[in-house]
């Protein structure tokens, strides 16, 4: 087994995390901890969401946030939109933020409902429509992604063929549009995966298109986040998505329980441990990570904030 010997990890937090929280949030507060991330060695954050202020209100705030932090140079910001209204929210900010289309599907229509409000026929029809407003923008699209791609609390578990048969629909909508699809997502929205299920569908569409990059979503509602990040090391993937602190979770997953993304600093931690660089100062990546926690005022589940990394004790041991 070959382990990569360095790892892109896209960090979430700010979006992934203050639209999951219940309790208002000052915006400034939100831009402290962008600001903070920014100096931790991460070279891409996603720092907002233009979606509907009524069914997420903790993303009411999206262009202030936009418009409010300090861009660091050689990172990249990003902004969420779901559809043709929030693009045409974010567009205005082009160049502070990077727009970026890309083709999201869902493998659970049950799940897309909660989510979108939307069928399955009704959701290609839209990725299909924005596509068409992409190429007219000028916005390139090179990613692509499936939402609940290892299992669903409301359709159960997802077949792998599905897996496959969802990620050739989002090539040939692509293609439609004259663009090709460099990478993809898959994502473990309701925390249904394993590292055997990992294994299982990310070999699976490896095996069909190799030169696929996958990027791993996953959360960590059952605690499986770390584990599953592993096994998708093994299997070579070199790209996650990643929440500070534990930042987050799924407002429409059905559950109390829902995790956001694994947590960034104890992925940081394991592949520092294990020899993979990362890019990421880890003992500034755990100040932004209290912060976070300060942020939203109650404990979040990273462990590395607390137990600190070994490299400092270490040098601690060292120097006695």
């Amino acid at each position: 087994m070959t382990l990569p010997s360095k790892v892109q990890i896209n960090e979430e937090g700010p979006r992934e995390g203050f639209q999951f929280e219940k309790h208002h949030i000052p915006t400034q507060r939100k831009i402290e901890l962008v600001d903070s991330l920014s100096k931790t060695g991460l070279n891409q954050i996603q720092v907002a969401s233009f979606v509907s202020p009524k069914a997420v209100p903790g993303m009411a705030d999206a262009a202030e946030i936009v418009e409010g932090f300090t861009a660091a140079p050689g990172v990249t910001y990003l902004a969420l939109w779901l559809n043709d209204k929030g693009f045409e929210r974010a567009l205005p900010f082009k160049g502070k933020i990077s727009l970026l289309g890309s083709v999201t599907l869902c493998a659970s229509e049950p799940f897309l409902k909660r989510n979108q409000n939307r069928t399955m026929e009704e959701n290609i029809a839209g990725v299909d429509a924005s596509l068409a407003k992409y190429r007219e923008q000028g916005v390139p699209v090179e990613r692509g992604g499936l939402m609940a791609a290892f299992g669903c609390n409301f359709a159960g578990d997802i077949p792998v063929g599905h897996v496959v048969s969802m990620v050739d629909q989002a090539k040939s909508l692509v293609q439609k549009h004259d663009y090709t699809l460099k990478t993809f997502t898959l994502a473990d929205t309701m925390a249904w995966a394993t590292p055997q299920s990992i294994k299982r569908v990310v070999g699976a569409v490896q095996d069909k298109y190799p030169d696929l990059g996958i990027i791993l979503h996953l959360h960590d509602t059952r605690g499986m986040g770390i584990a599953n990040a592993y096994a998708g090391l093994e299997m070579g993937v070199t790209r996650f998505d990643a929440a500070v602190g534990g930042l987050g979770g799924c407002p429409f997953a059905g559950h109390k329980g829902a995790a956001g993304n694994v947590t960034t600093e104890d992925l940081v931690f394991m592949c520092e441990e294990m020899g993979i660089d990362t890019g990421v100062n880890l003992e500034l990546l755990i100040e932004s990570a209290n912060l976070a926690e300060d942020i939203v005022g109650h404990p979040l589940p990273g462990s590395v904030k607390l137990g600190g990394s070994l490299r400092r004790l270490r040098e601690k041991l060292k120097a006695a």
